[in-house]
């Protein structure tokens, strides 16, 4: 059991490294921090003393004063190797740089002073130290206007806003899912003294990015079709874009029925991808579900009876109520990263049908059980 502490545990890409070591208890214990405790000498000092590792990705992207950035993130280098040197702890240290070191501005210097600090530090202690530079990172829950572009043109599309693009460049990018594997790795190889180039998964510009999220926005958001994914990256991208979306104001979405003296015939949905349908009875009473996942993409459609649909994202409280009813078919579909769950309220069996975008594999079932 390695007990892992990641400053910036809050941020974007420290939320989703918590919540991925979180899914392997057995090999790894998250050590929580709070970005609080970088003023509060006794209380972090207490936080480094219980890390056998340390991965420091507590950092400032983007400030109006440019200095201000060169300024804290060295600050938090040198508070850092300060409580290590007072606890006298020699946890493995991870420090998350970036491509951005090979460009003169304040970000990339202080990234890579940082780097270099600790690597001296380590040099000097005998601890081990992997050095992280990472390429453009997107995924779930960036904030827009700060961590990327791909999160900037997510929100912009789904809340009425305008897209511009200021430099059509090409854009070297990687999942933050296929980043956070590659740091839950090197935790465990606990390399000494290595600079490790992450490489990127992806390279597009801005301008194909742009393009593809306008298309999940026409063809998922506005009319309901689930479009082609041809690749892991156009599978992230939209699964990206999807956690952009109002969901409450989204879903339910109701189906249009069409029917005759024959009976009825509804259309539950339009697909570009391939994957699984299932159907399945619920008894009155009775929950399925509580489980989450990471990649996959799944609709529930109700189609005859009552039920209520729970979501609530993975590290939050919120839960987020879906009643639906049979009378009037509709469909919920499930964010990654929410644990979710249907119940039948009603008191005639539940018909739901269930699609997901792959077929179903044991050794790989990307679900996880947690309770809404």
């Amino acid at each position: 059991m390695i007990n892992v502490g990641i400053t910036g545990q809050a941020g974007f890409v420290g939320t989703h490294l918590f919540n991925y070591l979180n899914l392997d208890p057995g090999q790894f214990r998250t050590v929580p921090f709070k970005d609080e405790f970088f003023q509060d000498r006794k209380v972090f000092r207490e936080w480094v003393a219980q890390c056998d590792t340390i991965v420091h990705l507590a950092a400032l992207n983007r400030h109006n004063d440019p200095d201000e950035i060169y300024r804290t993130n060295v600050g938090l280098v040198r508070e850092l190797l300060s409580a290590l040197d007072d606890t006298g702890s020699v946890p493995h240290i991870l420090f998350a740089s970036s491509t951005q070191e090979d460009s003169d501005n304040p970000y990339g210097r202080s990234k890579k002073e940082g780097r270099e600090m600790i690597a001296d530090w380590a040099g000097r202690t005998g601890a081990s130290f992997t050095g992280l530079v990472i390429p453009n990172v997107f995924g779930p829950f960036g904030h827009p206007y700060y961590n990327s572009v791909v999160a900037t043109f997510s929100h912009q599309l789904t809340h009425g806003e305008k897209t511009r693009i200021d430099v059509d460049k090409s854009m070297q990018l990687i999942y933050v899912g296929e980043l956070t594997r590659i740091i839950g790795e090197a935790i465990l190889k606990r390399e000494s003294n290595v600079e490790h180039r992450i490489p990127h998964t992806s390279e597009h510009r801005v301008t194909e990015i742009l393009k593809l999220l306008e298309g999940y926005k026409s063809t998922y958001a506005e009319n309901g079709t689930i479009p082609p994914l041809s690749t892991p990256f156009e599978r992230n991208l939209f699964n990206t874009f999807r956690t952009y979306m109002d969901i409450p104001d989204y879903f339910p979405v109701m189906l249009k029925k069409h029917a005759d003296d024959r009976g009825s015939f509804i259309e539950t949905m339009r697909l570009g991808v391939g994957g699984q349908v299932s159907f399945s009875t619920t008894r009155p009473g009775v929950t399925r579900g509580n489980h989450f996942h990471t990649r996959k993409i799944e609709r529930f459609v109700v189609i005859r009876g009552e039920a209520l649909i729970q979501l609530r994202r993975i590290g939050t409280g919120e839960v987020l109520d879906f009643r639906l009813d049979g009378k009037h078919p509709s469909y919920v579909d499930m964010p990654v990263w929410y644990t979710h769950n249907i119940t039948n309220t009603g008191k005639e069996e539940l018909y739901t049908l269930f699609w997901i975008n792959e077929f179903y594999n044991p050794d790989d079932p990307d679900t996880f059980f947690e309770t809404v």
